[in-house]
């Protein structure tokens, strides 16, 4: 019996890791691929496969021209632009409503936050027939302002992290300090705001993330050339004649790094903010 559970136990550890691996190799060969396709000239990549290594990796030609021919210094500027002023509005308006569910029990209290989970099941792609006629009636259409009003809409998951977070401060925190004179608004701001750290960084990245790679609607909105996004600027190497993969990969390249290094830089808030945010005190 011992014999039979050693075995047992021995291939479920090889099962393991053997789709441990795979799922790895999955995750981490279209990465590969981009950063091989990066270095290659025009010649390289018309003539070898995509897993052959490029002669040299110090070839940086092609990052040079995705980032002039792109222009994506003014993408950069652009989607920043949009980045600081929308994780601004969305992470104030998204923790003052947590706070107002969270601390204040009114009727139709479970009816909102009902409302905000129902919302969330609702796909984005749906509406956007009504959004941009809206858009288009107001003259917000090919300004950068009008795509950013699109965009500062709460995120549902922001807010329910905000919400888990105020369930873990406790009422007495609010108590003494309106028992000292402060008023609603100098609870928040001063006293739990300050204590929202981890969720409000853990918000910023999800949300600045899928504002960082949002494309739909930044080519919807946006059709000049002088407000593309980092988003788009890629798209100025397809064409119908075909399509330069090797400076595509290259700005690829470029628009990863600005995220990786947040990423590191936040990495201890991110994981401390979703773990917190799972659990309710």
């Amino acid at each position: 019996m011992r014999e039979r559970k050693s075995i047992g136990s021995t291939l479920f550890s090889i099962l393991k890791y053997v789709s441990l691996i795979a799922a790895s190799l999955v995750a981490l060969i279209p990465v590969v691929v981009c950063v091989f396709t990066a270095f290659k000239t025009n010649e390289e990549y018309d003539s070898t496969s995509v897993l052959t290594l490029p002669k040299t990796f110090f070839n940086f030609e092609n990052f040079q021209v995705a980032f002039t021919q792109a222009d994506m210094a003014r993408c950069f500027l652009n989607t920043g632009i949009v980045l600081v002023v929308v994780l601004f509005v969305s992470i104030m308006t998204g923790s003052m409503l947590a706070y107002v569910l969270n601390r204040f029990k009114f009727k139709g209290n479970a009816v909102i936050q009902n409302l905000f989970l129902f919302a969330s099941l609702i796909p984005g792609i749906a509406t956007q027939v009504t959004v941009y006629k809206i858009m288009y009636t107001l003259g917000l259409i090919n300004h950068l302002y009008g795509y950013m009003i699109v965009l500062m809409g709460t995120d549902i998951i922001s807010i329910y992290i905000f919400l888990q977070f105020f369930e873990n401060l406790p009422v007495s925190l609010d108590e003494s300090a309106i028992m000292d004179g402060c008023t609603y608004f100098g609870v928040f701001f001063r006293i739990l705001f300050p204590l929202l750290k981890p969720a409000i960084v853990t918000s910023m990245v999800l949300k600045g993330v899928g504002i960082y790679n949002e494309y739909y609607m930044s080519n919807l909105y946006l059709q000049t050339k002088e407000l593309k996004t980092i988003s788009t600027a890629l798209y100025t190497f397809t064409g119908p004649y075909g399509n330069q993969y090797n400076y595509i990969c290259a700005g690829v390249l470029i628009t990863i790094i600005p995220i990786l290094v947040l990423f590191l830089i936040f990495q201890k808030q991110v994981y401390g903010g979703m773990a917190a945010g799972a659990v309710k005190g």
